[in-house]
């Protein structure tokens, strides 16, 4: 029996590899973006290429209500969602004081309130039914405060928080939550977050979407809880639990800012 796996924020980056990943395998999958022509594309080929059924569905997630609206599609095609990966998100670079509200309160709906709402709907089914698996993708920023970020750096707190939590609450119904936390990845996500200047950023050969798409599938699959990719993120994620939270801070402050040329 074939898999399908939900998996938003398919049209690009790491949720597009992790699409690859899952059709790799024989997955039948349901695509979730705003750009519904990468989608369409994108079915073209998996479709073409692994043999499995691709379902795809136009959103713009930052909208109230989008949750519902693709977990109320999904239940009209009788598509029972095995795997929910929420990838869907993004950031916005720049002093809180100066950025725009508009993004700033999209970002929060997107990477905070869609993923739970996306996770509520899916979990209650998957907990009836003893199986399934969800990834809820955040961040190396979740382990610590991100000024230049300072809203994307807290959702992606949230986001790990929440995931290990729910994961606790729901070990002995045969389903598991992974949080993966990837680093700055090559992955177009600095472009929208106006970041490409950033020392963070500029200047560094990162990780592709491909690798950290492997990685986290395969955690997914082992029911891992946390997933850090790289081996320095995991011990820079690890090593801010021993350090002062103001010298932290400063650090992150300091990775964040511009550049100098």
């Amino acid at each position: 029996m074939k898999n399908t796996a939900l998996i938003t924020g398919a049209s690009n980056g790491i949720g597009l590899e992790l699409a690859k990943v899952h059709a790799s395998k024989g997955g039948d999958l349901v695509l979730v973006a705003r750009n519904k022509s990468k989608l369409d594309e994108l079915k073209t080929t998996l479709e073409s290429q692994f043999k499995v059924k691709v379902y795809v569905i136009g959103k713009d997630l930052s909208l109230n209500e989008s949750a519902q609206e693709v977990y109320d599609e999904t239940r009209k095609q009788n598509i029972q969602i095995d795997y929910l990966i929420n990838n869907a998100g993004f950031g916005d670079y720049g002093m809180f004081v100066e950025t725009d509200w508009q993004k700033t309160s999209q970002m929060i709906q997107l990477n905070i309130t869609t993923l739970t709402q996306f996770t509520k709907l899916y979990l209650q089914d998957m907990v009836k039914r003893r199986s399934g698996k969800i990834m809820n993708v955040a961040s190396t920023a979740a382990f610590q405060s991100g000024p230049l970020m300072a809203v994307y750096f807290a959702t992606k707190a949230y986001v790990l928080s929440f995931s290990e939590a729910i994961d606790n609450e729901i070990k002995d119904k045969g389903v598991t939550i992974t949080a993966l936390c990837p680093g700055a990845t090559e992955s177009g996500f600095q472009e929208v977050a106006a970041m490409e200047e950033s020392n963070l950023v500029k200047g560094r050969k990162l990780p592709t979407s491909k690798e950290v798409a492997v990685f986290g599938y395969a955690a997914m699959m082992k029911g891992k809880t946390v997933a850090i990719h790289g081996l320095m993120n995991w011990i820079l994620a690890n090593s801010v639990r021993f350090t002062p939270r103001a010298i932290v801070v400063k650090l992150t402050r300091k990775i964040q800012d511009k550049a100098s040329e």
